[in-house]
């Protein structure tokens, strides 16, 4: 369990698939700019949580919950590129809990946690280049912009990825 002032991050409990369907799954907002599809009822939100659940036992991979309520509002992950260098696998937070800090508070987390208890010397965020919020929560973060690179999703779709970096520190 990794901790901030407002949030927890941590493992995924079956129990937390109707917040992360109402919060985060269900919502085209928060798949805008995602690679995931929207989850469309209860049903499949149900199994969605089983396969998160399995990916996280294998995965650094969390659940968001905002500490006031205990709710699942989100989702953040890191993974390992080459010894000491991580970047994320994703942080999406549902609409209702943006604009709270939230974003950054995930982030700056997952850089203490890559740095403190990793031991990791880089940081790697990347971001579709249309996502002017994710843009913005790098360079608060103290990222700076490296490249940017054409791809194309399963689904054919094609967009651009942003990456940026920022050495890790160990206080």
């Amino acid at each position: 369990m990794l901790e901030t002032k407002d949030l927890i991050l941590a493992k995924a409990k079956f129990e937390d698939w109707r917040a992360m369907y109402h919060n985060v799954w269900s919502r085209p907002e928060t798949a805008r700019f995602m690679l995931w599809k929207i989850t469309v009822n209860e049903e499949e939100a149900k199994a969605r949580m089983q396969r998160t659940i399995l990916y996280q036992e294998t995965h650094e991979a969390f659940l968001i919950y905002e500490k006031v309520h205990g709710q699942a509002i989100g989702f953040a992950g890191i993974g390992e590129l080459e010894p000491g260098i991580f970047t994320d696998t994703g942080i999406a937070i549902g609409p209702e809990f943006v604009g709270r800090g939230y974003g950054k508070q995930t982030l700056m987390l997952l850089l203490r946690y890559c740095s403190m208890e990793l031991h990791g010397n880089e940081f790697r965020y990347t971001t579709r280049s249309e996502n002017t919020a994710s843009k913005a929560l790098a360079l608060s973060c103290g990222f700076i912009y490296q490249y940017s690179k054409k791809k194309m999703s399963e689904s054919k779709e094609r967009y651009e990825i942003e990456t940026y970096i920022r050495k890790l520190e160990r206080s």
